[in-house]
C-alpha cells in the first residue's frame, strides 16, 4: 500500500510502500479519497504535538474521507496508529466515522471538518455563543480563520471582527470590520482598543504570541464589567507562548478557555464535525481547497497556509 511515511520526529513524510491494514472486528478499512492537510497533522509528524506518541515509523493525517469496505461514504477521524489518514487504506474505530451527507463533496468535506469543527466547538462548546453577539476572529486568513468568519456568522453573531496581516485578504473575508496586524505592539493594543470599546463578546484565536496578548490587555482594559469577554484559545501559529500582567485577569471578568482534544469530549468533537459536514450544503459553508496527489506530499509539506487547504487524493 503507498502511504506518506514519517520515520523520525521533524522528518518530511515520504511517499512509499507501508503495511496494508486489515480490519477487524472493532476497526474499519477506509480507502481513502480525500485527506487534508492541517496544523495538527504536521505538528503530530514533527512530534511537537501534546498528543504526538513518537512512535516510527507512521503514516501521519488526523481525519479524511473515503469508502469503507461495506460501501459507505463516510468522514473519518482519529486513525488508529500507526496507520493515518495519508494513505490508500486506513483503519478507523467504527465510532470515528460519520456518513457525508449527499451533495458534499470528497474534497470539501475533507477540507472543512476539521477546521470546521474546531470553530464550531469553539463557539458552541466552549464560548457558547449566544444570537446577537459579537465575536472577534483573531488570524482570520488562514483557511481555518476564514472559515470561523463564515461559521460565526451561521450560528448567529451579529457582527464579526476579523484580523489578519494581509490586507487584501482581510477585504476578501466578508466579515462586518477588520484589524491589521501590526509588528508594533503598542499600535495593536491601540487597535483592539478601539474596538473593545465598541464591544467584543467571544474571540476565537488561531494566533496566540504578540496579538493575543494584546488583545487580552486591551479587553482587560476597556472595562466591559456587565459583558466580560470569552476568550477561545484554538491554535498557535504566531507562538507557544504570551507574556501575561496578572493584573488583566485580575482586575477584569475575562474568560480565558481553550478548545480541542482534552477540553472538550471527544464525542462532542465528533459531533460537531458531524454537524459542520451537515451544514455545509445548505448554510454555504465552503473553504478554498487545492486538491495534490499523495505522489506530492514531500514537495508541499513545507508550503504555508495561504487560505487553500491541501487536500491529498491518494
Amino acid at each position: 500500500m503507498k502511504a506518506a511515511i514519517v520515520r523520525s520526529a521533524g522528518a518530511t513524510p515520504a511517499y512509499g510502500d507501508f503495511t496494508e491494514p486489515q480490519p477487524t472486528g472493532s476497526l474499519a478499512r477506509v480507502t481513502v479519497t480525500a485527506a487534508a492537510l492541517s496544523q495538527v497533522t504536521r505538528a503530530r509528524a514533527s512530534g511537537r504535538h501534546y498528543s504526538s506518541s513518537n512512535a516510527f515509523p507512521f503514516v501521519p493525517g488526523v481525519d479524511g474521507v473515503g469508502l469503507t469496505d461495506d460501501g459507505r461514504r463516510v468522514y473519518f477521524v482519529l486513525p488508529e496508529a500507526p496507520h493515518g489518514a495519508l494513505a490508500e487504506q486506513t483503519l478507523v474505530r467504527a465510532e470515528h466515522c460519520i456518513d457525508l451527507p449527499v451533495g458534499l463533496d470528497d474534497i470539501t468535506a475533507a477540507a472543512i471538518a476539521n477546521p470546521g469543527m474546531s470553530s464550531w466547538v469553539a463557539l458552541t462548546e466552549r464560548a457558547k455563543l449566544k444570537p446577537g453577539e459579537t465575536v472577534l476572529v483573531n488570524g482570520a486568513t488562514g483557511a481555518s480563520g476564514r472559515l470561523a468568519v463564515k461559521i460565526a456568522r451561521h450560528l448567529g453573531a451579529a457582527r464579526v471582527i476579523a484580523t489578519g496581516r494581509n490586507a487584501n485578504a482581510l477585504a476578501e473575508i466578508g466579515a462586518d470590520a477588520t484589524i491589521a496586524l501590526d509588528d508594533d505592539a503598542d499600535i495593536l493594543e491601540r487597535r483592539f482598543s478601539e474596538a473593545c470599546a465598541e464591544g467584543i463578546d467571544v474571540v476565537i484565536d488561531y494566533l496566540w504570541g504578540m496579538s493575543a496578548e494584546r488583545l487580552l490587555i486591551a479587553a482587560a482594559k476597556s472595562g466591559r464589567d456587565a459583558m466580560p469577554l470569552r476568550f477561545v484559545e484554538v491554535g498557535s501559529v504566531s507562538g507557544e507562548t504570551i507574556t501575561l500582567p496578572s493584573a488583566v485577569l485580575r482586575a477584569s471578568a475575562i474568560e480565558l478557555m481553550g478548545s480541542g482534544v482534552g477540553s472538550v469530549p471527544f464525542e462532542r468533537l465528533v459531533m460537531a464535525a458531524g454537524a459542520v459536514l451537515g451544514a455545509a450544503v445548505p448554510a454555504g459553508l465552503t473553504i478554498a481547497a487545492r486538491p495534490v496527489s499523495l505522489t506530492d506530499i514531500e514537495r508541499v509539506w513545507g508550503e504555508p497556509d495561504d487560505g487553500h487547504r491541501i487536500v491529498f487524493t491518494p
